[in-house]
């Protein structure tokens, strides 16, 4: 129905922000990472997804078309609902969450609130074919952020300190050791 949505940012508010369109204001839930890049008075522009429901017309809204095509993918899982494939997009990268579902890793997704064994174990058995592999077909990514997130976990920071850190490295930069650099830099900076 609504498939992109470009406006204003009328209001930025936890998990989600306003975008003034025409004299309407649409409520669009996004990733704290998309939260982030968000500018009152500012332009934006969204691929958008329409979740409809017996009591609510929510909209969620993706940065580009790769994003918005795994949430909808997470969608088809049964138990998965909108705020929980909003929640597996949150802990990294497309490509990331890519690698681990192709290469069957469930126990990256259970660092998601509300994501359990069980489900995350369904998620990569039901997509695990539909997602593919990295671009290079590696999951070299992924490898190195296991190494790193765990590092950052025993200098003491938090899981999602040290998601969101990993987050912000570029995807180019493989391996533990150089993930692991790149963000003490980005964690150190704060």
């Amino acid at each position: 129905m609504i498939g992109n949505l470009s406006g204003t940012v009328f209001a930025i508010r936890p998990g989600f922000a306003i975008i003034s369109v025409g004299g309407v204001g649409y409520k669009v839930f996004v990733t704290r990472e998309m939260l982030l890049t968000l500018k009152p008075k500012e332009e934006a522009a969204f691929w958008t997804h329409l979740a409809v429901r017996e009591n609510a017309l929510d909209l969620y809204g993706f940065g580009g078309e790769e994003e918005l095509r795994l949430f909808e993918l997470l969608l088809t899982v049964s138990g998965i609902g909108p705020k929980s494939a909003l929640a597996i997009l949150d802990i990294a990268s497309t490509e990331t969450l890519r690698s681990a579902i192709s290469g069957g890793n469930a126990t990256y997704l259970t660092k998601v609130s509300g994501i359990g064994r069980k489900t995350a174990e369904k998620i990569v058995l039901e997509l695990r074919d539909k997602v593919g592999a990295s671009a290079d077909g590696s999951g070299a990514s992924l490898h190195g952020d296991e190494e790193a997130l765990e590092a950052l976990r025993s200098l003491g920071y938090s899981q999602a300190e040290a998601r969101d850190a990993l987050r912000k490295v570029p995807q180019e930069i493989e391996g533990g050791s150089a993930r692991l650099r790149e963000a003490l830099k980005i964690v150190g900076g704060k």
